[in-house]
């Protein structure tokens, strides 16, 4: 099945070049809103949409065809200690389904606590399944999701604190990480949550002797292996590498270098969008 990832004229299942990136377009605050209630088909997605006028940062992000809501809470009061029994489930199942999983901080903490919710919409993708709340995919996707930013947000500038973060992925067509971690680093710079540098973050596979810069879900299917790359752009600062499936070393390093191609194209994209929205906001 891999030969026919690449067309013998050069040409991907969705008509792209191997290097060619999906198209793009990421919405702030209030745009974000209005972008993802539209994608947004069935009550637990309504309900979290419907909380977004609530949540201190918001942002929606297209990748193709996979939509990623992602919503910021604080810096806020840590949760009672009730719940700090949770604190090492940090995904959920179900749009909006997941706030319950919220971990608590310590009051003693130096530092805020940056927890994480992921969720994914049961009519994300076309078999429509309700996952479990300890779906082992959703807890290692937040669990990536918190270590990445652990290292890029300033949490000593929130000491006894939460930062909660919930990802909510209303569509799915390939490349789940890197759109979770570029709207995630949207919506913390739309919550005014103190960072290093942005976070952004793209896939590159290999397949039929080349790399495939951002693979969608069929070609993720046909047993393409894909490396996630997140990176802090300014100094090049690697935050984030993932991996599921085996590729050879030789093709390791061109599959690496195309994913930094693409997270320096997505910088690019996610530094538009954020200063369009700051002038848009300025403009009011």
């Amino acid at each position: 099945m891999r030969r026919d990832v690449v067309s013998p004229e050069g040409f991907r299942i969705d008509g792209r070049r191997p290097r060619e990136l999906r198209r793009v377009a990421c919405h702030i605050g209030p745009a974000a809103a209005s972008a993802s209630i539209g994608a947004s088909a069935d009550s637990g997605a309504a309900s979290a949409v419907s909380a977004l006028g609530l949540a201190d940062g918001v942002a929606f992000v297209e990748h193709g065809h996979t939509k990623c809501l992602v919503r910021v809470f604080g810096p806020r009061e840590p949760a009672s200690s009730s719940s700090s029994a949770a604190a090492s489930t940090v995904g959920a199942a179900g749009a909006g389904a997941g706030e319950s999983a919220v971990s608590a901080a310590s009051s003693s903490s130096s530092e805020a606590n940056l927890v994480v919710d992921f969720s994914i919409a049961a009519f994300s993708s076309g078999e429509r399944k309700q996952r479990l709340r300890k779906d082992k995919r959703l807890l290692e996707m937040a669990s990536l999701i918190k270590t990445t930013f652990e290292s890029a947000v300033i949490l000593s500038a929130s000491p006894r604190s939460e930062i909660a973060v919930f990802v909510h992925i209303l569509q799915f067509d390939g490349g789940l990480l890197h759109a979770a971690v570029n709207a995630t680093s949207l919506a913390l710079m739309n919550a005014g949550i103190p960072m290093l540098d942005y976070v952004v973050a793209c896939s590159a596979g290999f397949a039929n002797g080349c790399a495939l810069l951002d693979a969608n879900l069929t070609e993720e299917g046909m047993d393409v292996p894909v490396v996630t790359l997140g990176m802090m752009p300014r100094d090049g600062k690697v935050v984030l590498v993932n991996l599921e499936s085996r590729l050879h070393i030789d093709e390791f390093e061109g599959v690496v270098a195309l994913a930094k191609d693409g997270c320096a194209q997505m910088y690019t994209i996610l530094d538009a969008a954020v200063r369009a929205s700051a002038q848009e906001f300025l403009e009011r």
